[in-house]
């Protein structure tokens, strides 16, 4: 295995060198993610304490209706860390819980966003992909979302954080939910060990581009290749074979899954190569779909900006502009109004 060039295949070897290229970009991204330098979140470079923060927010309950403004010109403006400790003050100043109280004096899609924000990040990716199995109305595309974006690392943290909040196994749930191929994809996704590195074979990549265009002759029979291709490479193979696929067959391997796949299904495939190829792009895609057309899908916008925030929204909101032409932050301004509007765009930082 390992990362030997495929010498009698020239497409194969400028595969490997254009992937190469792009984990590197990918790993470069990753790592600013992890200090939090791609956060487009505006921190005081000296915070107040989380006791005075507490104090301003109890201070903005009072009197008749709610102070939304030094709500968010705090809020928006603190770490999760910072936002943890701001409720544990409050708590503790107050003998009541914050998040209870923000509901009780906040209403429509500002106090869903702002709910959102103050829970712990690894909390809130597990009651997202809870309340989108298991609530009132099912959102799969929102459980496709959170899971088939994540690393195989990340897919580890939010199984820990789901039993740990949810009190029941992920995998039990998307059993009991999911189903079909879509279910199988899933479990499959959640369950294997994927590799993170750059390296990888380029006889495997071209195989896998082989395997999966005969399979995707055969769709309704041959499903469990895409499953087990998509299930078990990197991301760094994924793209590879993306770009071989391409050069083997003269059509993407996205249009493939596209004329052949359903729905669910369809769209956990499509998350995965995309986010193989690049996680803000594909955000950047969902975020313009919410925003499309007639009405905006307010749900689908919270959930993006307020997990993508404090992650890659630099490299999100640069992808946007650089695909529709306009900023994400003027986007997001003429489909929304009041608190709701302020909010995310403080969310969103400076508008480039």
């Amino acid at each position: 295995m390992g990362g030997k060039l495929c010498l009698r295949s020239s497409y194969c070897i400028r595969t490997h060198l254009r992937s190469f290229s792009s984990f590197l970009k990918r790993k470069g991204e990753g790592e600013e993610e992890e200090r939090g330098g791609m956060s487009t979140v505006k921190i005081p470079p000296v915070a107040p304490s989380a006791r005075d923060d507490a104090m301003q927010i109890y201070r903005a309950f009072k009197g008749i209706g709610c102070d939304s403004a030094a709500i968010i010109n705090i809020l928006a403006h603190r770490n999760a860390i910072q936002r943890s400790h701001i409720q544990q003050e409050y708590e503790t100043m107050y003998t009541e819980e914050l998040r209870k109280r923000l509901s009780s004096e906040l209403n429509g899609h500002f106090k869903k966003a702002i709910l959102l924000w103050m829970q712990e990040p690894g909390a809130r990716d597990a009651n997202i992909v809870k309340n989108a199995l298991k609530g009132t109305v099912k959102d799969h595309k929102a459980v496709t979302e959170i899971i088939c974006s994540r690393t195989s690392s990340q897919i580890g943290q939010l199984k820990r954080a789901y039993f740990t909040h949810i009190g029941t196994n992920l995998e039990d749930d998307i059993e009991s939910e999911a189903s079909g191929d879509h279910k199988k994809l899933l479990l499959a996704f959640i369950s294997t060990s994927r590799y993170e590195g750059p390296e990888y074979d380029e006889i495997v990549v071209e195989n896998d581009a082989k395997a999966l265009h005969k399979a995707a002759k055969k769709f309704g029979l041959e499903e469990k290749t895409f499953i087990q291709i998509f299930s078990e490479r990197s991301r760094a193979h994924l793209a590879a074979v993306s770009i071989c696929y391409q050069k083997m067959y003269k059509k993407p391997l996205e249009k493939a899954i596209r004329d052949e796949a359903h729905k669910s299904f369809e769209y956990a495939l499509k998350t995965i190569l995309r986010c193989a190829e690049s996680t803000a792009k594909f955000y950047a895609k969902a975020l313009r779909k919410a925003m499309k057309g007639l009405g905006t899908a307010d749900t689908a916008l919270i959930r993006i900006v307020v997990t993508r925030a404090e992650i890659d929204m630099h490299h999100i909101k640069a992808e946007y502009r650089k695909k529709y032409g306009k900023t994400l932050n003027d986007a997001v301004h003429s489909e929304t109004s009041g608190h709701y509007r302020t909010f995310l765009l403080s969310l969103l930082g400076a508008n480039h």
